[in-house]
């Protein structure tokens, strides 16, 4: 998208530096990389940065009022509420697609946001690794509010950690091992000594919680949380000491609740001129936009796309039992911007903020980028491409 930035690094890239890159990142954390990783990353120029910092600022205004909580009851499905929630999220994360107006200027477009952490420790990593193994024009940066990688760790140490000792911190997910993001928890190990422990190896006594470390049975004081309720229902039988809904004496960094409400849930509540316009489909009372070729469909509980419809018609409206559990957006198109060998690619830029629990208001750290060719972005609709996949973000 910048032009000097992008004639810089197209002009030195080659596969072999590529097939380097990626091995360097295998062999610093063997069989955990499980996704594909970009041949670029993407570089944003200021003026499309100041867009898309202001639309962070609005969004953040409205998750910041104080009828937030009220608004968003909802979303926390009863049977799936955890206690001991935090006053507002700990981690907030804003995807934006790349377009163009009418003018034809680069542009932002809000597609989702999640009260949820994302891959901090690794997008840390792999934005390193893009330095150290392409040329990257050194007026262009991949941190926020931390002046180089070491503070940006100390920054995410503090979030995560909080005042107590790491190994009474765990990552926790369902059989991490299997999650295609586990090479972001081998990162996180290493960068704050947390370990990532199974859901199913929890020991409850009483209130307490405890995992077992090297034949020691330690008590867990804060859960830094990677586990959804939607990976938990893909194993109803699962017999576990411990469920998520009960109340124990932890402290949360990313609380599960706040995965509900900010979220899809949150989009009807949020404008601006970034912002495409979004109403939950019960709002319509069935008089549906005429356009409906312009709208996607997309189910509030739903995670990782799945149940989103590109091409809705009425009558899928009209044959939905709970439309107060679906949103109508309008279409965003992607602009194909970034210049690969063969052609131009789409791309998504997703801004990664963390959110200790007595400030005011969250604090932009990092970003990642994911680029696609596909109709939807994301690793299923962009098999036997290249020049696609997770990447970093460099801002001018």
């Amino acid at each position: 998208m910048h032009k000097e930035a992008r004639e810089a690094y197209n002009q030195s890239f080659s596969d072999k530096k590529y097939q380097d890159f990626v091995a360097y990142i295998e062999t610093s954390f063997p069989g955990q990389l499980d996704f594909r990783v970009a041949e670029t990353p993407v570089f944003i120029p200021k003026d499309l940065k100041e867009k898309i910092l202001e639309t962070s600022e609005q969004i953040i205004e409205v998750l910041r009022s104080p009828d937030f909580k009220s608004k968003t009851e909802r979303a926390v499905p009863e049977s799936q509420f955890v206690p001991g929630e935090n006053a507002h999220t700990s981690f907030l994360a804003i995807d934006y697609a790349i377009c163009r107006d009418k003018s034809g200027m680069l542009v932002p477009q809000l597609i989702e946001l999640q009260g949820f952490p994302s891959v901090f420790g690794y997008q840390a990593f792999l934005s390193e690794a893009f330095r150290m193994h392409f040329d990257v024009l050194p007026e262009f940066q991949y941190l926020f509010n931390a002046d180089g990688y070491n503070a940006y760790v100390a920054k995410l140490r503090s979030l995560i950690l909080a005042d107590e000792e790491p190994e009474s911190v765990i990552l926790l997910e369902i059989f991490p091992e299997k999650q295609k993001t586990r090479i972001d928890f081998a990162v996180t190990e290493a960068m704050l000594g947390i370990q990532a422990v199974c859901y199913t190896r929890l020991i409850r006594e009483g209130r307490s919680l405890f995992y077992e470390k090297d034949g020691r049975k330690v008590q867990v004081k804060r859960i830094y949380n990677r586990l959804i309720f939607d990976d938990l229902l893909n194993y109803p039988d699962l017999v576990t000491s411990y469920r998520f809904t009960d109340e124990v004496d932890v402290t949360w960094v990313g609380h599960p609740n706040w995965f509900f409400r900010i979220s899809k849930f949150s989009m009807p509540f949020l404008k601006g001129p970034y912002i495409p316009e979004t109403h939950f489909v019960s709002d319509y009372s069935g008089n549906y936009p005429e356009d409906l070729q312009n709208y996607v469909l997309k189910p509030l509980f739903s995670f990782a796309g799945s149940g989103v419809r590109l091409h809705v018609t009425a009558a899928d409206l009209h044959a939905l039992p709970d439309p107060e559990n679906y949103i109508l957006q309008r279409k965003v198109s992607y602009e194909p911007v970034i210049q690969a060998p063969d052609g131009l690619v789409k791309c998504e830029v997703r801004m990664m903020y963390g959110w200790k629990d007595k400030a005011d208001k969250p604090e932009l750290l990092i970003s990642l980028s994911r680029l696609s060719r596909g109709e939807m972005i994301g690793v299923g609709f962009n098999k036997d491409f290249t020049w696609v996949g997770g990447s970093a973000t460099f801002f001018e």
